[in-house]
């Protein structure tokens, strides 16, 4: 599974006209032009597939991207008030939710009760008299997301189980990824070498805020040369200590522009996590760079997802930014551990009429 893939289909239109992420050209010919707002896998001079000539041979477009923040919070708001999901629609979506959610546990204190409890609850997301009334036996979750060391936990609970759900694991020195590269670059290593499909890793924050694009589209090269096709290389961007949405839009195209399949908001342990201003800039880069070069990047969304609400409201976004195409597991992830938990209790009033207390349900 990966998430980059080969497209020749056109972008979706932009779901408003607001001039919230724009890049612009200081060239002064045409011709200079027009080879900046496509910049990569047409460059005569390379003949690459790939776009390394961003970073390589013309970097100049960093300094010509503009993010107007007040734009893109107002934009936030007008997705939001353009959609009212109720009754069946909603259950529809949050059934949906289920199906692109990497259930997590990244906790100092996992163990092989509380994994194995998580990889059961993957496999069976729902109460079994919810699932057989909404007609959703078979549902599960998109993968199980754990440490390395409880990866074996998780995989042996699923086969167990008689389920098939992805294992996917955190690597290059979760969360911080403030070690030397060759221990990080081992780490992932001994992920793919296990024979996980799914991994994500984390970008040192320093050289996004330093400004250090080529070190920073190095690293993530040298990641995904370990990874290669045999396993999905999701790059966590730590959105929260990036200052900028200006920085989040640069480290969104620099990660892509390198080989990652996916790129992820947070790890989930920062201050500020997944917000939806910042998906928006994430959700532009994704169309900047598929204009440029044809391949299409997932998106995840992590950190402070946590109520039926918030997953909907991720749903329309990435529905009017990106359109359908991103509606699927293979470009398009939820993290998280405590959202599964008010999605069930949502579908539980759908069903019943009432609410139901968390104790009623695994995992509360």
């Amino acid at each position: 599974m990966g998430g980059s893939q080969s497209t020749s289909d056109s972008s979706p239109a932009p779901a408003s006209d607001t001039a919230d992420v724009k890049t612009t050209s200081n060239s002064g010919s045409g011709e200079d032009e027009k080879k900046k707002l496509k910049p990569c896998c047409a460059c005569p001079e390379t003949k690459k597939i790939r776009d390394e000539c961003i970073i390589q041979k013309d970097a100049s477009w960093l300094s010509d991207v503009h993010v107007n923040q007040p734009a893109v919070e107002r934009h936030v708001k007008s997705l939001l008030g353009r959609r009212a999901v109720k009754k069946e629609w909603q259950a529809a979506w949050l059934l949906k939710a289920i199906s692109l959610m990497d259930l997590t546990t990244l906790g100092g204190d996992d163990c092989f009760s509380n994994v194995e409890r998580l990889s059961r609850k993957g496999l069976h997301p729902l109460r079994r008299d919810l699932a057989e009334q909404l007609g959703f036996e078979d549902l599960t979750v998109a993968a199980i997301c754990v440490y390395p060391a409880q990866g074996e936990v998780a995989r042996k609970a699923i086969e167990r189980a008689q389920g098939k759900v992805t294992v996917a694991c955190v690597a290059t020195a979760f969360p911080t990824g403030l070690y030397p590269l060759s221990v990080r670059l081992a780490d992932l290593q001994a992920v793919v070498d296990a024979g996980y499909t799914e991994v994500d890793v984390v970008i040192r924050r320093e050289l996004v805020l330093e400004g250090r694009w080529e070190e920073l589209y190095n690293e993530v090269s040298a990641m995904k040369k370990i990874t290669g096709d045999r396993c999905c290389l999701k790059t966590i961007l730590g959105v929260g200590e990036l200052g900028t949405l200006l920085n989040v839009y640069k480290a969104s195209v620099v990660c892509m522009a390198a080989g990652s399949d996916f790129i992820k908001t947070s790890t989930g342990k920062e201050a500020v996590n997944a917000t939806l201003p910042v998906g928006v800039v994430m959700a532009r880069a994704i169309r900047f760079f598929k204009r440029a070069t044809g391949i299409k990047v997932g998106i995840k969304a992590a950190g402070g997802i946590r109520t039926a609400t918030d997953a909907l409201n991720w749903l329309i976004l990435v529905k009017e930014e990106l359109g359908n195409d991103w509606l699927c597991p293979d470009m398009f992830r939820i993290g998280a551990s405590s959202l599964l938990l008010d999605i069930e209790r949502q579908l539980f009033h759908f069903c019943t009429g009432r609410y139901a207390a968390a104790h009623e349900f695994d995992m509360s």
